[in-house]
């Protein structure tokens, strides 16, 4: 059921989630506009998902921040922000706001209290949804780009492809001068050993080794990752043979996809920085940990290589698909 775009001047999207999750609801947002380019669309989210609007402006025009909810675990919920929510939510005045959240057992009678015209999204049985014909149930199968486009199709919507987008700026590539690395384009590998869930995080020892071997490859490994996995790093770093350079905690967003860009590729676990390589259509290895590959591997398997370490967890089968990667 596809609302008729002369109605829909103003859209909101629900979707208050850490960045491979943002990167993976492109296709979908890509869609929306290309369904109302006449739309002003608004990104409710995360603090750190208003740098997306600069970055991609043809598609989201504006951001508002999400103060958390109960029962959601990305943010801690602050209850004398929420009435101020609210009334910004009121005051856009939405024609449509997609809840693209989850399923929405937690997030859908919230979403109707941002006072749209209507509402849509995902439903799971059992729980409240409007009964407009505007929401489906969740997919509980699929890549999570695919769930996502399910709504779209279920909205009458065509798609306009499964790729993901992160532009890299000029100015990314300038703070990433200014850190004046000892590596030239083309010439190192980034490692990012980090990941928020624990369970997805491959030991460090096997990172050791693969980054050992980068280094007997003639190419230099360069360990990525937040301030808040530098123990992470540090346990990869001490057991490496070879010398790395470590740029963990040194990269926001932009700069981070600056260096990933001028890589011979990336290694890293099942997470958002997974994303960001198939975002910019590099070349990457990317280890499973927790048999999650149908929802969060990378679609392009030509370019991307992934390792399924919950079906097969030999560690002389991934030193050995990585040295044929490093030879392509």
């Amino acid at each position: 059921m596809k609302i008729n775009p002369s109605e829909v001047k103003r859209i909101g999207i629900f979707r208050a989630l850490q960045i491979g999750d943002m990167l993976c609801s492109i296709p979908a947002v890509r869609a929306l506009k290309s369904a109302y380019p006449d739309a002003k669309i608004t990104l409710i989210g995360l603090p750190w998902s208003a740098t997306l609007i600069d970055r991609l402006p043809q598609y989201l025009d504006a951001f508002i921040h999400f103060p958390g909810y109960p029962g959601l675990p990305e943010q801690k919920f602050d209850p004398r922000e929420f009435p101020g929510f609210l009334e910004k939510m009121l005051n856009a005045r939405f024609d449509l706001v997609l809840q693209m959240q989850g399923n929405g057992s937690i997030v859908n009678p919230m979403i109707e209290l941002f006072g749209a015209k209507y509402t849509a999204g995902f439903s799971k049985n059992g729980h409240y949804f409007p009964d407009n014909g505007l929401f489906r149930e969740y997919p509980e199968s699929g890549h999570e780009v695919e769930r996502l486009l399910a709504l779209i199709k279920h909205l009458d919507i065509p798609e306009q492809g499964t790729h993901l987008e992160f532009p890299v700026t000029s100015l990314d590539y300038e703070n990433l001068a200014n850190e004046k690395l000892p590596v030239s384009p083309g010439n190192y590998v980034c490692l990012h050993p980090g990941a928020r869930g624990k369970n997805r995080r491959w030991p460090a020892e096997n990172y050791a080794v693969l980054a050992d071997l980068v280094a007997e490859k003639g190419l230099q490994p360069v360990i990525t990752g937040t301030n808040e996995e530098l123990d992470i790093i540090e346990n990869v770093v001490k057991r490496m043979k070879s010398k790395a350079v470590i740029m963990a905690g040194k990269t926001n967003l932009g700069t981070a996809a600056a260096l990933i860009n001028n890589s011979y590729g990336l290694i890293s676990n099942c997470t958002g920085v997974s994303h960001l390589a198939s975002a910019l259509r590099k070349k990457s290895i990317v280890i499973s940990m927790a048999n999650e590959i149908e929802r969060w591997a990378p679609i392009n398997k030509e370019v991307h290589k992934v390792i399924n370490w919950a079906e097969n967890p030999s560690l002389e089968a991934a030193f050995g698909e990585t040295e044929k990667w490093l030879r392509e």
